[in-house]
């Protein structure tokens, strides 16, 4: 289909905006990690609890639609299909259901691009827990290959809701930035998981407060999406980090900055700052995951500079 071929009307349309609008709910209350649990619970449309697909297999249709398009595509961790990501040309390559290309499934998918109908992607990223992006369109259909091509857009651009009618241009850079985050999820998931999800600084345990860090920013040469270049630290301490008022010198060394230790406040800034100059972060246990000594140097120098 071409960009100006003109899309039948949606008929589930009101239904897909009830599904979006629940799935944008998720990825901001539960920072796009989206467990599995809160998935099963669905969505809720006139009154009527509707599933997100039973993730047990890769494309669903509700019942509840009148139409034939997908509402939403699955990839599982470890799964049997090899879908992955096109980077260079800012799209998702996802698979057919193996077996008869014309099976339910499959016409599912393809009347999905037919319809220029926006779908939900989600992405397994560790046990029981999703990426959840959205929107996604169905772009290219090959049967011979048993492949789509999904592109993220910006739903709702005309009145039937065709936001496939957004340019190339602004697709693949919506898609890059969908990339972008999920990478920091990634990110965050696997920091906060080799750290046991403490603070290296003051072991502070709790989910909503630790958060990961990077050692080199990622827009900087170096920066990049991987525990060696991340610590777990909890929100003051990251914030005091990215601002170099606490710096970390490459052998895991505490160094609050000399302003704050010569300032005279309350015994938030004398426990939670002062008290840790010249303590030692906690490091994960296994040595490939412990912060790159270079990289801690790098930002070192950066702290020292801004003393």
């Amino acid at each position: 289909m071409g960009e100006s071929a003109i899309a039948p009307i949606d008929p589930d349309l009101p239904l897909r905006q009830a599904a979006l609008s629940r799935a944008r709910e998720l990825q901001i209350a539960f920072q796009d990690i989206v467990p599995l649990a809160v998935l099963r619970e669905g969505f809720r449309h006139e009154g009527r609890r509707i599933s997100f697909g039973s993730f047990m297999k890769g494309i669903h249709r509700a019942k509840e639609q009148t139409g034939p398009g997908a509402l939403t595509l699955l990839t599982a961790v470890n799964g049997p299909y090899d879908d992955f990501d096109d980077v260079e040309g800012g799209a998702v390559v996802y698979r057919y259901r193996v077996g008869d290309v014309d099976q339910p499934d499959n016409r599912h998918l393809r009347a999905a691009l037919e319809l220029q109908a926006p779908l939900i992607y989600f992405r397994g990223i560790g046990d029981s827990q999703y990426a959840v992006i959205a929107p996604v369109f169905v772009v290219d259909d090959d049967p011979n290959a048993g492949l789509v091509r999904l592109e993220t857009g910006l739903p709702f651009e005309d009145a039937q809701g065709h936001g496939i009618v957004s340019s190339p241009a602004a697709r693949r850079e919506q898609y890059a930035m969908v990339a972008r985050r999920l990478d920091q999820v990634k990110f965050r998931r696997d920091v906060l998981r080799v750290y046991r999800g403490r603070c290296a600084v003051c072991s502070l345990k709790e989910r909503e407060l630790v958060e990961a860090a990077h050692i080199i920013g990622w827009r900087e040469p170096g920066g990049v999406a991987a525990v060696v270049n991340g610590l777990a630290l909890c929100a003051i301490h990251h914030r005091a980090y990215d601002r170099n008022l606490m710096g970390i010198d490459p052998a895991g060394g505490v160094h609050i900055g000399e302003r704050l230790l010569n300032e005279i406040d309350g015994p938030m800034l004398k426990t939670g700052l002062q008290g840790f100059h010249g303590a030692s972060i906690l490091q994960p246990r296994a040595p490939e995951h412990r912060p790159d000594p270079e990289r801690l140097a790098v930002r070192f120098a950066q702290f020292e500079a801004a003393a």
